[in-house]
Protein backbone atom coordinates (compact mmCIF):
# COMPACT_ATOMS: atom_id res chain seq x y z
CA UNK A 1 0.00 0.00 0.00
CA UNK A 2 1.46 3.13 -0.64
CA UNK A 3 1.90 6.13 1.64
CA UNK A 4 0.43 9.28 0.72
CA UNK A 5 3.66 12.14 0.12
CA UNK A 6 1.85 16.00 0.39
CA UNK A 7 3.61 18.50 -1.59
CA UNK A 8 3.33 21.95 -1.57
CA UNK A 9 4.47 25.04 -3.91
CA UNK A 10 4.52 28.34 -2.55
CA UNK A 11 2.17 30.63 -3.45
CA UNK A 12 4.23 33.08 -5.87
CA UNK A 13 4.07 30.50 -8.66
CA UNK A 14 0.45 31.32 -8.81
CA UNK A 15 -1.35 34.38 -10.35
CA UNK A 16 -4.29 36.39 -8.80
CA UNK A 17 -6.50 33.77 -10.72
CA UNK A 18 -5.17 30.95 -9.09
CA UNK A 19 -3.15 29.72 -12.11
CA UNK A 20 0.51 28.93 -12.30
CA UNK A 21 2.22 32.26 -13.83
CA UNK A 22 5.80 30.67 -14.38
CA UNK A 23 5.14 27.98 -16.73
CA UNK A 24 4.95 24.40 -16.53
CA UNK A 25 6.40 22.99 -12.66
CA UNK A 26 5.84 19.38 -13.57
CA UNK A 27 1.74 18.59 -12.07
CA UNK A 28 1.04 15.87 -14.14
CA UNK A 29 4.20 14.61 -13.43
CA UNK A 30 3.92 14.09 -10.21
CA UNK A 31 0.06 13.01 -9.91
CA UNK A 32 1.54 10.17 -12.44
CA UNK A 33 3.07 8.79 -9.73
CA UNK A 34 0.11 8.20 -8.00
CA UNK A 35 1.67 8.63 -4.22
CA UNK A 36 2.19 12.71 -4.67
CA UNK A 37 -0.33 15.36 -3.98
CA UNK A 38 0.75 18.81 -4.96
CA UNK A 39 -1.47 21.63 -3.44
CA UNK A 40 -0.22 25.44 -3.29
CA UNK A 41 -0.06 27.85 -0.05
CA UNK A 42 -2.80 29.78 -0.81
CA UNK A 43 -2.18 32.53 1.81
CA UNK A 44 0.98 33.89 -0.40
CA UNK A 45 -1.12 34.24 -4.00
CA UNK A 46 -1.38 37.39 -5.39
CA UNK A 47 -5.19 38.50 -4.75
CA UNK A 48 -6.98 40.95 -6.60
CA UNK A 49 -6.75 44.70 -5.50
CA UNK A 50 -4.21 44.02 -3.41
CA UNK A 51 -1.32 46.51 -4.82
CA UNK A 52 0.89 45.80 -1.47
CA UNK A 53 1.17 41.68 -2.69
CA UNK A 54 4.29 43.19 -5.16
CA UNK A 55 6.07 44.73 -2.59
CA UNK A 56 5.75 42.13 -0.23
CA UNK A 57 7.07 39.26 -2.94
CA UNK A 58 10.31 39.15 -1.21
CA UNK A 59 9.88 39.12 1.75
CA UNK A 60 7.02 35.96 2.17
CA UNK A 61 8.20 33.50 4.67
CA UNK A 62 7.14 29.82 5.54
CA UNK A 63 5.19 29.89 8.52
CA UNK A 64 4.84 27.35 11.13
CA UNK A 65 0.97 26.36 9.80
CA UNK A 66 2.73 25.85 5.95
CA UNK A 67 5.38 23.02 8.10
CA UNK A 68 2.99 21.41 9.32
CA UNK A 69 0.70 20.15 6.38
CA UNK A 70 3.27 19.23 3.96
CA UNK A 71 5.93 16.41 3.63
CA UNK A 72 7.39 18.58 0.80
CA UNK A 73 8.16 22.36 0.03
CA UNK A 74 8.97 23.62 -3.13
CA UNK A 75 10.36 27.17 -2.41
CA UNK A 76 10.20 30.07 -4.87
CA UNK A 77 11.00 33.25 -3.31
CA UNK A 78 9.69 32.83 0.03
CA UNK A 79 12.16 32.78 3.30
CA UNK A 80 12.80 29.65 5.31
CA UNK A 81 13.53 31.32 9.00
CA UNK A 82 14.16 28.97 12.02
CA UNK A 83 10.19 30.54 13.64
CA UNK A 84 9.34 28.60 10.78
CA UNK A 85 10.21 25.11 12.99
CA UNK A 86 8.80 26.90 16.23
CA UNK A 87 6.16 23.70 16.35
CA UNK A 88 8.96 21.23 14.92
CA UNK A 89 8.92 19.47 11.84
CA UNK A 90 7.60 15.96 12.18
CA UNK A 91 5.85 15.74 8.93
CA UNK A 92 8.21 17.68 6.62
CA UNK A 93 11.09 15.54 5.29
CA UNK A 94 12.47 17.96 2.10
CA UNK A 95 12.49 21.73 1.08
CA UNK A 96 13.58 22.21 -2.78
CA UNK A 97 14.79 25.45 -3.63
CA UNK A 98 13.75 25.88 -7.03
CA UNK A 99 17.23 27.53 -8.25
CA UNK A 100 20.39 27.56 -7.32
CA UNK A 101 20.80 30.46 -3.62
CA UNK A 102 19.48 29.47 -0.85
CA UNK A 103 20.23 32.09 0.93
CA UNK A 104 17.06 32.67 2.31
CA UNK A 105 17.08 29.08 3.91
CA UNK A 106 18.25 28.99 7.19
CA UNK A 107 19.58 25.39 6.56
CA UNK A 108 20.78 24.89 10.25
CA UNK A 109 17.45 25.33 11.47
CA UNK A 110 16.04 22.74 8.93
CA UNK A 111 18.70 20.51 9.68
CA UNK A 112 17.71 20.74 13.72
CA UNK A 113 15.02 19.51 12.97
CA UNK A 114 15.45 16.46 10.45
CA UNK A 115 14.64 18.50 7.23
CA UNK A 116 16.62 18.28 4.06
CA UNK A 117 17.39 20.77 1.29
CA UNK A 118 18.81 20.40 -2.15
CA UNK A 119 18.53 23.01 -4.72
CA UNK A 120 19.27 23.29 -8.68
CA UNK A 121 22.54 24.04 -8.82
CA UNK A 122 23.22 23.97 -12.62
CA UNK A 123 20.21 24.45 -14.19
CA UNK A 124 20.68 28.55 -14.30
CA UNK A 125 24.34 28.45 -14.63
CA UNK A 126 24.50 29.44 -18.73
CA UNK A 127 21.48 31.71 -17.74
CA UNK A 128 23.42 33.80 -15.58
CA UNK A 129 26.38 34.05 -16.88
CA UNK A 130 24.71 34.80 -20.30
CA UNK A 131 22.55 37.71 -18.37
CA UNK A 132 26.05 39.04 -17.06
CA UNK A 133 27.17 39.10 -20.71
CA UNK A 134 23.85 40.64 -21.98
CA UNK A 135 24.44 43.52 -19.32
CA UNK A 136 28.22 43.61 -20.15
CA UNK A 137 27.87 44.17 -24.04
CA UNK A 138 24.74 46.30 -23.68
CA UNK A 139 26.69 49.10 -20.98
CA UNK A 140 29.98 48.79 -23.52
CA UNK A 141 27.41 49.53 -26.52
CA UNK A 142 25.63 52.28 -24.52
CA UNK A 143 22.61 50.54 -26.21
CA UNK A 144 20.23 51.81 -24.10
CA UNK A 145 21.67 55.64 -24.59
CA UNK A 146 21.37 55.05 -27.90
CA UNK A 147 17.91 53.87 -27.89
CA UNK A 148 16.65 57.21 -26.35
CA UNK A 149 18.94 59.07 -29.02
CA UNK A 150 15.80 57.05 -31.19
CA UNK A 151 13.19 57.53 -29.24
CA UNK A 152 13.95 61.30 -28.76
CA UNK A 153 14.71 61.88 -32.22
CA UNK A 154 18.06 63.12 -31.25
CA UNK A 155 20.23 61.61 -33.99
CA UNK A 156 22.48 64.20 -34.38
CA UNK A 157 23.71 63.31 -30.64
CA UNK A 158 25.23 60.51 -31.69
CA UNK A 159 29.32 61.54 -31.33
CA UNK A 160 28.58 61.61 -27.77
CA UNK A 161 27.19 58.07 -27.20
CA UNK A 162 29.93 56.29 -28.90
CA UNK A 163 30.09 52.58 -27.53
CA UNK A 164 33.47 50.80 -27.22
CA UNK A 165 34.74 47.18 -28.13
CA UNK A 166 35.65 44.20 -25.85
CA UNK A 167 38.81 43.45 -27.33
CA UNK A 168 41.39 44.42 -25.36
CA UNK A 169 39.69 45.48 -22.37
CA UNK A 170 40.11 43.48 -18.48
CA UNK A 171 37.25 41.69 -17.43
CA UNK A 172 37.39 41.16 -13.47
CA UNK A 173 34.76 38.02 -12.59
CA UNK A 174 34.35 37.88 -8.50
CA UNK A 175 34.20 34.21 -8.25
CA UNK A 176 35.36 31.43 -9.74
CA UNK A 177 32.24 29.02 -9.53
CA UNK A 178 30.26 27.92 -12.24
CA UNK A 179 28.60 30.92 -13.49
CA UNK A 180 32.00 32.77 -13.23
CA UNK A 181 33.62 29.88 -14.74
CA UNK A 182 30.96 30.25 -18.01
CA UNK A 183 31.10 33.70 -18.14
CA UNK A 184 34.98 33.55 -18.44
CA UNK A 185 33.83 30.82 -21.43
CA UNK A 186 31.83 33.29 -23.13
CA UNK A 187 33.93 36.03 -23.10
CA UNK A 188 36.77 34.04 -24.58
CA UNK A 189 36.23 34.86 -28.18
CA UNK A 190 36.24 38.51 -27.56
CA UNK A 191 39.84 38.16 -26.67
CA UNK A 192 39.38 40.25 -23.27
CA UNK A 193 41.83 40.05 -20.79
CA UNK A 194 40.25 37.95 -17.58
CA UNK A 195 41.17 37.93 -14.03
CA UNK A 196 39.66 36.74 -10.90
CA UNK A 197 39.62 37.03 -7.00
CA UNK A 198 38.11 33.38 -5.85
CA UNK A 199 39.92 31.96 -2.56
CA UNK A 200 38.64 28.97 -3.17
CA UNK A 201 39.78 28.58 -7.06
CA UNK A 202 41.88 25.81 -8.56
CA UNK A 203 44.89 27.39 -10.22
CA UNK A 204 44.82 24.49 -12.85
CA UNK A 205 41.61 25.30 -13.92
CA UNK A 206 41.63 28.89 -13.30
CA UNK A 207 45.25 28.85 -16.20
CA UNK A 208 42.98 26.41 -18.16
CA UNK A 209 40.48 29.18 -18.30
CA UNK A 210 42.78 31.89 -19.34
CA UNK A 211 42.03 33.44 -16.39
CA UNK A 212 44.45 35.25 -14.05
CA UNK A 213 43.51 34.84 -10.40
CA UNK A 214 44.56 38.00 -8.45
CA UNK A 215 43.71 39.67 -5.29
CA UNK A 216 40.23 41.68 -5.15
CA UNK A 217 42.03 45.22 -4.82
CA UNK A 218 44.48 44.28 -7.77
CA UNK A 219 41.03 43.44 -9.81
CA UNK A 220 39.17 46.68 -9.06
CA UNK A 221 42.12 49.02 -9.73
CA UNK A 222 42.81 46.56 -13.24
CA UNK A 223 39.71 45.94 -14.42
CA UNK A 224 37.06 47.62 -17.14
CA UNK A 225 34.68 45.49 -15.98
CA UNK A 226 33.65 43.80 -12.78
CA UNK A 227 30.92 40.96 -12.75
CA UNK A 228 29.72 39.66 -9.41
CA UNK A 229 29.33 35.75 -8.88
CA UNK A 230 29.90 34.48 -5.37
CA UNK A 231 27.63 33.27 -3.54
CA UNK A 232 26.02 35.22 -0.62
CA UNK A 233 27.63 34.59 2.81
CA UNK A 234 28.77 36.60 6.06
CA UNK A 235 32.08 36.97 4.79
CA UNK A 236 30.74 38.14 1.30
CA UNK A 237 28.33 40.47 2.63
CA UNK A 238 29.13 43.95 1.44
CA UNK A 239 32.44 42.91 0.17
CA UNK A 240 32.02 45.98 -2.23
CA UNK A 241 32.17 48.80 0.50
CA UNK A 242 33.00 52.24 -0.29
CA UNK A 243 36.49 51.42 0.17
CA UNK A 244 36.49 48.75 -2.59
CA UNK A 245 34.11 50.47 -5.07
CA UNK A 246 36.75 53.54 -4.81
CA UNK A 247 39.27 51.47 -6.35
CA UNK A 248 37.76 51.00 -9.74
CA UNK A 249 38.70 53.26 -12.74
CA UNK A 250 36.49 56.32 -13.51
CA UNK A 251 35.87 54.55 -16.69
CA UNK A 252 35.00 51.02 -15.25
CA UNK A 253 31.27 49.40 -15.07
CA UNK A 254 29.92 47.09 -12.20
CA UNK A 255 27.48 44.36 -13.26
CA UNK A 256 25.88 42.33 -10.42
CA UNK A 257 23.34 39.65 -11.08
CA UNK A 258 24.46 37.74 -7.64
CA UNK A 259 22.55 39.24 -4.97
CA UNK A 260 22.35 43.08 -4.06
CA UNK A 261 23.82 42.37 -0.75
CA UNK A 262 27.47 41.64 -2.09
CA UNK A 263 27.87 45.56 -2.28
CA UNK A 264 27.03 48.37 -0.34
CA UNK A 265 24.48 49.95 -2.24
CA UNK A 266 24.71 53.46 -1.46
CA UNK A 267 28.17 53.82 -1.77
CA UNK A 268 27.89 52.39 -5.30
CA UNK A 269 24.60 55.61 -5.77
CA UNK A 270 26.72 58.11 -4.83
CA UNK A 271 29.91 56.91 -7.41
CA UNK A 272 26.94 56.57 -10.18
CA UNK A 273 26.00 59.75 -9.44
CA UNK A 274 29.05 61.86 -9.20
CA UNK A 275 29.76 59.97 -12.48
CA UNK A 276 33.64 58.40 -10.82
CA UNK A 277 32.65 55.28 -12.45
CA UNK A 278 31.02 54.72 -16.03
CA UNK A 279 28.02 52.89 -15.19
CA UNK A 280 26.36 49.47 -13.32
CA UNK A 281 24.32 46.62 -14.53
CA UNK A 282 22.34 45.26 -11.61
CA UNK A 283 19.63 42.64 -11.68
CA UNK A 284 19.82 42.35 -8.06
CA UNK A 285 19.16 44.96 -5.20
CA UNK A 286 19.60 45.21 -1.33
CA UNK A 287 16.09 45.47 -1.41
CA UNK A 288 13.27 43.88 -3.84
CA UNK A 289 11.49 44.48 -5.42
CA UNK A 290 12.93 47.99 -6.09
CA UNK A 291 11.10 50.53 -4.89
CA UNK A 292 9.69 52.83 -7.52
CA UNK A 293 11.54 55.94 -5.44
CA UNK A 294 14.57 54.41 -5.58
CA UNK A 295 17.30 56.66 -6.20
CA UNK A 296 18.97 54.10 -8.75
CA UNK A 297 16.56 54.77 -11.10
CA UNK A 298 17.24 58.15 -11.37
CA UNK A 299 20.33 57.55 -12.44
CA UNK A 300 21.06 57.71 -16.30
CA UNK A 301 24.10 55.52 -16.35
CA UNK A 302 22.77 52.17 -15.20
CA UNK A 303 20.64 49.17 -16.86
CA UNK A 304 18.15 47.68 -13.97
CA UNK A 305 16.53 44.16 -14.46
CA UNK A 306 14.10 42.80 -12.08
CA UNK A 307 16.08 39.65 -10.37
CA UNK A 308 15.15 37.87 -13.34
CA UNK A 309 17.38 38.20 -16.51
CA UNK A 310 18.88 34.82 -16.27
CA UNK A 311 15.24 33.36 -15.76
CA UNK A 312 14.65 31.36 -19.49
CA UNK A 313 12.26 29.03 -20.55
CA UNK A 314 15.21 26.62 -20.73
CA UNK A 315 16.37 26.95 -17.71
CA UNK A 316 12.79 27.00 -16.06
CA UNK A 317 12.50 23.54 -17.68
CA UNK A 318 15.81 22.40 -16.42
CA UNK A 319 14.85 23.59 -13.23
CA UNK A 320 11.58 22.08 -12.91
CA UNK A 321 12.85 18.40 -13.89
CA UNK A 322 15.65 18.76 -11.15
CA UNK A 323 12.93 19.24 -8.62
CA UNK A 324 10.62 16.74 -10.11
CA UNK A 325 12.89 13.99 -10.06
CA UNK A 326 14.51 14.41 -6.91
CA UNK A 327 11.13 15.12 -5.55
CA UNK A 328 10.00 11.82 -6.47
CA UNK A 329 13.28 10.42 -4.82
CA UNK A 330 12.04 11.20 -2.00
CA UNK A 331 8.66 10.11 -2.02
CA UNK A 332 10.30 6.47 -2.69
CA UNK A 333 12.09 6.69 0.70
CA UNK A 334 15.39 8.19 -1.16
CA UNK A 335 17.83 10.66 -0.55
CA UNK A 336 17.69 13.31 -2.95
CA UNK A 337 20.97 14.61 -4.91
CA UNK A 338 22.28 18.23 -4.17
CA UNK A 339 21.65 18.39 -1.20
CA UNK A 340 22.99 21.29 0.70
CA UNK A 341 23.02 20.44 4.43
CA UNK A 342 24.59 16.85 3.70
CA UNK A 343 25.05 16.30 7.88
CA UNK A 344 20.92 15.72 7.92
CA UNK A 345 21.36 12.56 6.01
CA UNK A 346 23.08 10.75 8.83
CA UNK A 347 20.05 12.36 11.50
CA UNK A 348 18.08 9.28 13.24
CA UNK A 349 15.01 11.98 13.08
CA UNK A 350 15.49 12.27 9.02
CA UNK A 351 16.13 8.34 8.23
CA UNK A 352 13.31 7.86 10.57
CA UNK A 353 10.62 10.13 8.18
CA UNK A 354 12.27 8.92 5.20
CA UNK A 355 11.82 5.71 5.47
CA UNK A 356 7.98 6.21 5.78
CA UNK A 357 7.65 6.22 2.16
CA UNK A 358 10.00 3.35 0.87
CA UNK A 359 6.93 1.51 0.41
CA UNK A 360 6.10 3.76 -2.76
CA UNK A 361 9.32 2.06 -5.16
CA UNK A 362 7.55 -1.18 -5.09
Amino acid sequence: MMSRFKLSFTGDYLDTDGSVKVGDIGLDMLAATGYIETSFLRDQQPTHGDDTYWDRLYSLEITPRHVAQANGIVIFRPWVKSSAFLNGAENLLVLARAGAGYDKIDISACTANDVVVFNAPDTLTHSTASAAFTLLLALAKKLLLQQALVHSGRWDRQPEFMGDDLIGKTLGIIGLGKTGAELARLVAPFHMNIVSYSPSADPLQAEALGVQLVDLDSLLCASDFVSLHCRLEERTRGMLGKRELSLLKSTAYLINVGRGELIHEQSLIQLLREEKIAGAGLDVFETEPLPVDHSLLALKNVILTPHWLPSTHRAAHATRDVIIRNVIRVAQGLAPQNVVNPEVLQRSGFRAKLARFAVNRT
